[in-house]
């Protein structure tokens, strides 16, 4: 649960672990003060660094840790029905009959691609319940296209099919479905290899490198960004689709070198991926954003905001997020985080009137959302233990179930 404190959910983790204080703070390299502050409630949140460190000690995924706000209930039981739609999609049943082709046609790649980015908007949005319903007919849909035609029809259904593939990989990332995610992300990479799209194996394994950061395998995750990265500025630094798709694999980088508590070397790697995408001013646009990359200067400001944050640098998050321009095709998901970097940054200068009013735009913006994670809970929570409280507190302690 969203509501239950960092600290409880590490010392369940510990006990599970069979470990002691100190031999956590020895397998993670934590030190046990930090731990014991956690665990007492006396603090209430750590950087994300630090997280990475105790994840691995306790031998967890960085999410059962944090508690990610779930895009399915975590009961604890079997799948939902939408979930196993999902998966039967993904990895087909095995040494089954071939199923015959039926409705191809109906289908065309247009209408094939504007299912897919219609897709990618529930996904930005967190609309995974929407998502999980659709899902599983856009990728039959794609293995329908990817299997009939010409040669060249036949790569573009394999480009499409990637792309299903991939955002079938995203969101199991989303539902802590690490398996799923990453079966469903080396058939998209399988799927790349054989289609029309040269920038679409990149993009997955941008998507491979994602999902390895939340395994807290942070040298995997590096490593596989910065080849595809090479790979990308080598061929096809000249296009929009290509400048995008390098930024993203930068940012992905970038990111892991922070969480290994490299901010410097992951700040370079963000204000250079910045300048960088001030190229695509000057390039034709991709024919579809959605379908690409959403790397922008909006998303690298973001990213740069969310690491001055986890690297306790709230003034200069604050200054940074002073500059934002939010583009329009910005994904809600993304403004969201904002607002909760936001927050937190202006709680850890001590500014609890200013968290208050990021908590209350993000709460009108995405009530859902809010609801569920830990970090507002936590943000909360220090506020209302803080020196002061604001107007409008109260009602967000109740509304996210802080006890007050």
């Amino acid at each position: 649960m969203a509501t239950e404190h960092l600290g409880d959910r590490m010392a369940g983790l510990r006990g599970l672990a069979d470990l002691t204080q100190e031999g956590l703070s020895e397998r993670s390299g934590v030190s046990v003060d930090v731990i014991r502050k956690l665990e007492q409630h006396r603090k209430h949140s750590a950087r994300l660094p630090t997280l990475h460190s105790l994840a691995k000690g306790l031998g967890v995924e960085l999410t059962a840790l944090l508690g990610d706000p779930p895009g399915v209930p975590s009961s604890g039981e079997a799948d939902p029905p939408q979930l196993v739609a999902v998966r039967r999609a993904i990895m087909p049943p095995l040494f089954a009959p071939p199923v015959e082709p039926a409705g191809v046609e109906r289908l065309s790649l247009p209408v094939l691609r504007a299912e897919l980015s219609e897709g990618w908007t529930l996904y930005h949005a967190a609309e995974f319940g929407r998502l999980m319903d659709v899902l599983p007919g856009i990728v039959a849909d794609a293995r329908l296209l990817a299997g009939v035609g010409s040669p060249e029809q036949r790569a573009a259904g394999q480009a499409a099919l990637g792309k299903a593939l991939q955002l079938g990989g995203h969101l199991a990332i989303r539902l802590g479905k690490t398996d799923l995610a990453l079966s469903a992300l080396e058939r998209a990479f399988a799927a790349a290899g054989d289609s029309s799209d040269p920038l679409l194996a990149p993009m997955v394994s941008n998507s491979v490198a994602w999902a390895y950061q939340r395994q807290a395998r942070l040298d995997d995750a590096r490593n596989l960004a910065v080849h595809a990265a090479d790979g990308v500025e080598r061929e096809h630094a000249d296009t929009s689709e290509g400048v995008r798709v390098w930024g993203g694999l930068l940012m992905s980088a970038a990111t892991s070198y922070a969480r290994s508590d490299d901010y410097e070397t992951a700040n370079d790697m963000m204000v250079t991926a910045e300048k960088a995408a001030g190229r695509l001013a000057t390039l034709p646009p991709p024919a579809d954003g959605k379908l690409v990359s959403v790397f922008s200067r909006s998303s690298v400001r973001i990213e740069r905001v969310r690491l001055a944050v986890q690297h306790e640098r709230p003034e200069e998050a604050l200054t940074l997020a002073k500059g934002i321009r939010l583009s329009k095709d910005t994904p809600p998901s993304w403004r969201t985080w904002l607002l909760l970097d936001v927050a937190r940054a202006h709680t850890d200068v001590g500014d609890a009137a200013g968290a208050v009013r990021a908590l209350e735009r993000l709460r009108q913006v995405a009530p859902g959302w809010v609801r569920h994670h830990t970090l507002a809970v936590a943000i909360v929570t220090d506020l209302w233990n803080g020196p002061s409280r604001p107007p409008g507190l109260r009602k967000l302690a109740e509304f996210l179930g802080v006890t007050v």
